[in-house]
């Protein structure tokens, strides 16, 4: 069995057992999370069944498809329940981030402003930032690309060197942790 034939399998038995328990807990939902760093989320007591074809994610639900290009996911993530997140609102990120240069254990500081302003401290120490799907999306006057996304419980900083896209894969990920007090 191919790799991605394998991991299909996996994704399927894993939407399979949410769907199935959905019944039991209506706030349970599968999260599409895209390479460019959007999301789609999707009640999982809403899709009554999710399929591959022709190399495309496809979700029932409503009585109506919606395909997703298999190339374009970076990950599904499932809830088990439990409160529903909402989106990330920009005050969320304002403020000093400590984040992974992707070059073994060295970090360096990132300082999202409240007008848009973004500041490192290594390479062209400014960029602008913008609240995108929920992300940070940060655009540096060296060409780099940096998105601060929630996963899970913790965030990560997703890289990108000058001329990728932000649907490419990301030259390396690592974690971010806000070093100041939340902005509410």
């Amino acid at each position: 069995m191919g790799r991605s034939k394998l991991a299909f399998t996996v994704v399927l038995i894993l939407a399979t057992s949410l769907l199935c328990s959905a019944q039991k807990k209506s706030d349970q939902s599968v999260t599409v999370v895209f390479k460019d760093g959007h999301q789609r989320t999707f009640s999982a007591g809403d899709v009554s069944r999710i399929d591959f074809k022709n190399d495309a994610l496809v979700i029932n639900r409503d009585g109506h498809q919606e395909n997703i290009p298999v190339a374009d996911i970076l990950r599904m993530d499932f809830s088990s329940g439990g409160s529903k997140s909402l989106p990330l609102g920009r005050n969320h990120f304002i403020g000093k981030w400590e984040v992974g240069e992707g070059q073994g254990t060295s970090t360096f500081t990132v300082i999202l402003d409240a007008d848009g302003e973004a500041h490192k401290s290594i390479g062209a120490s400014h960029g602008t930032w913008a609240l995108v799907d929920g992300d940070a999306r940060i655009s540096w006057d060296d060409g780099w690309r940096d998105v601060i996304r929630k996963v899970g419980d913790k965030h990560e900083k997703f890289a990108y060197e000058p001329g990728k896209s932000l649907k490419d894969d990301p030259s390396n990920v690592t974690n971010a942790r806000r070093v100041d007090a939340q902005s509410m």
